[in-house]
């Protein structure tokens, strides 16, 4: 971490003393060995944000020029167009290197990664949306980022942009020229920049020992809830999975976390990696807050009214979420219990996924469950965005309420 970047936590926290009281003292024990890098500094990761990108975003904001790049950013949508004329000339330097794959990306495992979501897809949807969605809702420091940041106001909104990158990550072309995740990617990691430089200047975070946000930590806390929970509950589910699509899988999401701004040396090389990183960053920090309750319950409307527009279904969504997450995280997201649906819920969950599964190899059914799935994302997308084309697009406030 540079000087600038830990000066600039300890003003914002209210000093040293008070950040590590928020914290917690437990050293970083998580060896840099285990990385796709494979070394590094061993830096504590809830000390260290995003170098690059921090400072110049906080100079576009600064300067007063977040509705103009906003505005010429929506017209860059592909891996390889270039970028807009009339950027900032630091912005754009900066966006020149970020879009650049790492050295280490392997396009034939990009590639086959679409093998995994043609027959996962249903999962990946469920465990994505309901999953990590509620997880997120468990995490005090994401709770409290989302709630009090831009995005907070408009959940149903703030759901379309995080759908888009769980979508173009899904496309078969994701990484490819003609795919949109290395664009999706840039502009996220661009909207974290603002928000770390945005979020320590509302009245309603945390002054007193509160860090800045959306740290190494807390993006690898983040990460953990997708490629890492889903593998461990497709396992769980004893869905088939090939030793090819795992690798692939894991690899997208290394890819991915490289493009968010994540350093190499903190992601994880293998799935076991994974697994004893999650246990160190994830598990320990799951809990109630107040912001997370009133997102999760949020979330849960919202994904009710998607299916029925009155949202009738919401016991029903309810009972699959508690399933899905567990009785623990269910209860620190105050999932309410469905006591006539739970029980249905728990005993025709795994049957669905045994018949499914059952299925898979037959001829045709994977495209056929490819085709289905598509067209389920698509939904929720034009739902959550109301048919609008979905911009991903750096904030210039925080929450207004």
């Amino acid at each position: 971490m540079d000087g600038l970047s830990r000066r600039k936590m300890l003003i914002v926290s209210g000093g040293a003393l008070g950040a590590l009281g928020a914290l917690g003292t437990s050293a970083w024990a998580w060896s840099p060995s285990g990385s796709v890098a494979g070394a590094g500094a061993g830096a504590d990761p809830r000390w260290v944000w995003d170098p690059e990108a921090d400072p110049v975003v906080a100079s576009i904001l600064d300067r007063g020029l977040v509705g103009e790049v906003n505005r010429l950013l929506r017209t860059w949508t592909r891996n390889d167009q270039p970028l807009p004329a009339g950027l900032p000339e630091d912005l754009r330097a900066f966006m020149e290197q970020a879009r650049r794959l790492p050295a280490w990306a392997d396009q034939a495992k990009l590639d086959r990664a679409a093998d995994f979501v043609t027959t996962k897809g249903t999962y990946l949807i469920l465990l994505y949306g309901l999953g990590g969605g509620m997880l997120s809702c468990a995490i005090p420091n994401e709770a409290r980022a989302v709630y009090y940041s831009k995005g907070g106001a408009d959940l149903k909104d703030r759901a379309a942009k995080t759908g888009k990158l769980g979508y173009d990550l899904q496309e078969p072309n994701a990484y490819r020229p003609d795919g949109r995740m290395i664009v999706t990617a840039v502009k996220t990691r661009l909207v974290h920049a603002a928000v770390r430089h945005l979020l320590p200047q509302s009245p309603h975070w945390p002054k007193d020992g509160g860090q800045i946000p959306i740290s190494q930590n807390d993006m690898l806390v983040t990460w953990h809830t997708l490629p890492t929970y889903v593998m461990r509950k497709l396992t769980e589910w004893r869905v088939r999975i090939g030793s090819a699509e795992s690798a692939a899988f894991l690899h997208i999401w290394q890819v991915t976390a490289h493009m968010l701004g994540i350093k190499d040396e903190y992601i994880p090389a293998s799935w076991d990696a994974a697994d004893a990183q999650s246990k160190q960053v994830l598990d320990p920090v799951l809990a109630t807050t107040r912001e997370g309750v009133d997102l999760a319950d949020k979330i849960l409307t919202i994904s009710a009214k998607g299916i029925t527009p009155d949202g009738s279904t919401r016991p029903l969504v309810n009972s699959l979420a508690r399933h899905i997450v567990g009785d623990r995280v269910a209860g620190m997201a105050a999932i309410p219990r469905e006591f006539l649906l739970d029980p249905l819920v728990g005993t025709g969950f795994p049957v669905w996924v045994a018949l499914r599964e059952n299925l898979i190899p037959l001829p045709l059914v994977p495209q056929i469950t490819r085709t289905i799935d598509d067209a389920i994302r698509k939904y929720i997308l034009f739902y959550l965005s109301g048919g609008r084309q979905i911009n991903i697009e750096i904030p210039d406030m925080n929450r207004p309420s």
